[in-house]
């Protein structure tokens, strides 16, 4: 064609339409007649923010008016900058456009597949404003022929570039008050369907709209799931799901798929929404009359949070402006609906928490039992006390030999009183190192010694609106003591390594089986601290005192350590067994019994429960023992050997490990190692 022409012809294009989309797309349609060319676009390089903008596209099926920013790699803004200097050379032809950094960039995010490639700059006077790019994406190329006759439309798609970004400028100021005026409107409510009726309000006056939807295409169960709803009166919180039928879920799929490739994904509207099954199928699930659709997908950086579905009842209710507004959208409707998303799965996995907390309390109270054997008899005294003091907040001091049930009662003070539904935390001070008692009980901030890899929350912390139970207190070292007076006083903590005081709401039950009176004495232990602990002191007496309890506490037992150990039945009692139990001293007291039962239910699962072996049981082991020395073949290991030690010396103590009178001292070791040596072989901490 000559090229006056194919000038003339072009000019008519471009310039007899005032909308740069149209005009692109009448262009295209006339150079196609010429040359294969099947994708155009005008954009320009923002030098500033090293980012392309597109302003217009256009393609065999028509134009499209957009603003699409795409941030260049490094590589790519250099050959932006230095090595196609339009300013010199007007017009460049690639022949194998993935070759190229900056072309690939731009067509992938476009999601255009070109075989070549023709770059015209488009100047005005000495300035660059932009280029057009012509694209064919068919087997026949694009030649330097076609290159040399685009030259001559330069100076016409400067001008319609150059009207186009003027016009846009004027319109970005409708364009920023309209997205500052959603954004105050969607972000000033913490309920979102309260944001998105205050949102609906605004949009309505600005196009047509009856009701606006946020939804969300779930991919596992193939489903739209509509999470809130607004029209003029109120907004609706949902949680709506409608199945998407087989036949669609394809073109959802190829969504995702431009959502993974970066592609940009402007706002879509079906004006007919008859011709569109999806929509059609969702309008009736949802009890919508018929109705124009334009739908905003909210996507960011790659990032999918969902869609923002606005309805106009009728047929060609939206137009292009009205999607070109409504894009203003993305933004603050993609944080409101990421947000909305992460407050309900916060919101659900706290009301699991909370279902699991209350059903660990009630099995932790089960374990413990609801009812107190020996509560109307031999513990009447003790369970009168637990009444008067259980409503209250003051701290208990349990008092009464090993064994005897100290832990069982703190229990019962817990679940009964107002603290009950809060934590119930236990710890046995005496069965943890010096060297780890602090961290364990303020909690430490994260590096403050060698090992403290996160920061932690410590047993006073964890108890916090409940009750922490301290168990052996007079194992306590020094130094703890002084910190424990402090929270006694003062209601707060301090973490290891941490400057930040927390304030806790706790009570404290503390329990002992040694004279704290004859510790402070022997200066092992503060006198400030004892009376603070002795506000309350409830004397629990040791079995051989309520003697009386005993048939109801085999019974209690026997039929415990039955489930336990899966036997099926209850076993019965041998004929004057419980006259045996009587008659025994119990210096194990309860702990003693609960264990003689389970002994007995191993070695009688079948037969009545006898009890021959009470008492004898340390004096027939050491003459066993005592004979098995004498004997090669049942020479015992020297682990055993040690393991019998240390069990004696834990006898003699009372089970207390560390401090004066302790079987650390006893056997002359360090605590530490002793606990050590307790582990590796299996030996329980015993209250």
């Amino acid at each position: 064609m000559d090229k006056n022409k194919f000038f003339r012809e072009a000019v008519l294009r471009i310039c007899g339409n005032l909308e740069i989309e149209k005009a692109l797309y009448s262009t295209l349609q006339f150079l196609k007649q010429t040359m294969p060319v099947s994708w155009m676009a005008l954009e320009y390089y923002d030098k500033g923010l090293a980012t392309m903008r597109t302003i217009a596209t256009a393609d065999l099926i028509g134009g499209k008016s957009v603003d699409l920013i795409k941030p260049l790699s490094a590589e790519a803004k250099k050959q932006a900058e230095t090595k196609y200097d339009l300013k010199k050379r007007a017009v460049y032809l690639f022949e194998a456009p993935k070759k190229e950094q900056l072309a690939e960039e731009m067509l992938g995010f476009h999601g255009v597949k070109a075989s070549s490639l023709i770059v015209l700059g488009l100047k005005s006077g000495e300035q660059m404003i932009g280029t057009l790019a012509l694209v064919s994406e068919g087997d026949v190329k694009l030649t330097q022929q076609d290159a040399d006759l685009i030259i001559s439309l330069n100076e016409p798609f400067a001008i319609a570039l150059s009207n186009t970004l003027k016009h846009r400028s004027e319109l970005k100021l409708q364009d920023r008050e309209f997205f500052w005026e959603v954004t105050m409107r969607i972000c000033g409510n913490l309920e979102v369907e309260k944001g998105l009726c205050n949102c609906f309000n605004y949009i309505s006056q600005h196009m047509p709209a009856d009701v606006i939807y946020l939804q969300r295409y779930e991919v596992e169960q193939g489903a739209m799931r509509f999470i809130a709803k607004a029209g003029a009166e109120k907004g609706e919180q949902l949680d709506l799901m409608i199945s998407v039928p087989e036949m669609d879920r394809s073109a959802v799929s190829q969504f995702f798929q431009a959502v993974d490739a970066g592609r940009h994904l402007p706002a879509e509207i079906y004006n007919n929404p008859v011709d569109n099954p999806l929509s059609t199928h969702l309008l009736h699930a949802l009890g919508e009359p018929v109705s124009s659709i334009m739908v905003l997908p909210l996507v960011l950086e790659g990032e999918f949070a969902g869609g923002l579905a606005l309805l106009a009842r009728g047929s060609e209710r939206f137009s292009e402006a009205d999607a070109r507004l409504y894009e203003n959208l993305r933004v603050p409707f993609f944080v409101a609906m990421s947000n909305t998303l992460k407050h309900r799965e916060i919101l659900k996995l706290k009301d699991l928490l909370v279902d699991d907390n209350k059903f660990l309390h009630d099995e932790l109270h089960r374990l413990s039992g609801s009812e107190i054997v020996g509560a109307s008899f031999g513990l009447r005294d003790v369970m009168f006390k637990v009444q008067q003091v259980s409503s209250m907040d003051s701290p208990v001091l349990l008092l009464g030999e090993t064994g005897v049930g100290k832990d069982v009662i703190a229990n019962a003070i817990h679940y009964s009183s107002s603290r009950s539904k809060g934590p119930f935390v236990s710890l046995n001070c005496g069965a943890i190192p010096d060297t780890l008692i602090d961290s364990e009980l303020f909690g430490h901030e994260k590096g403050s010694f060698t090992g403290a890899l996160a920061q932690k929350r410590g047993r006073f912390e964890r108890a916090h609106k409940g009750t922490i139970f301290l168990d052996e207190i007079g194992e306590l070292p020094p130094h703890v003591q002084v910190r424990l007076l402090r929270v006694l006083q003062n209601r707060e903590i301090e973490r290891v390594g941490g400057v930040k005081t927390i304030p806790v709401d706790i009570r404290i039950i503390a329990a002992t089986n040694r004279n704290l009176e004859e510790m402070i004495k022997d200066k092992q232990f503060r006198e400030d601290l004892w009376f603070r602990l002795n506000v309350f002191p409830i004397w629990i007496p040791p079995l051989r005192d309520r003697a009386s309890d005993i048939p109801e506490l085999v019974q209690h037992f026997i039929i415990l350590k039955s489930r336990e150990l899966k036997l099926g039945h209850i076993p019965v009692l041998a004929p004057g067994a419980i006259d045996t139990l009587l008659e025994y001293n119990w210096p194990g007291n309860v702990r003693e019994l609960e264990n003689l039962i389970e002994r007995a239910l191993i070695l009688h699962r079948d037969g009545p429960l006898q009890f021959d072996i009470i008492g004898d049981t340390k004096n027939k082991t050491t003459s066993h023992f005592e004979n098995q020395l004498k004997e090669k073949d049942f020479f015992p290991s020297f682990n055993s050997i040690i393991e019998r030690h240390i069990l004696q010396a834990l006898e003699l103590t009372e089970w207390k490990i560390h401090g004066p009178g302790g079987a650390a001292e006893l056997l002359q070791v360090n605590p530490n190692t002793l606990r050590g040596k307790m582990r590796k072989m299996g030996i329980p901490f015993k209250k």
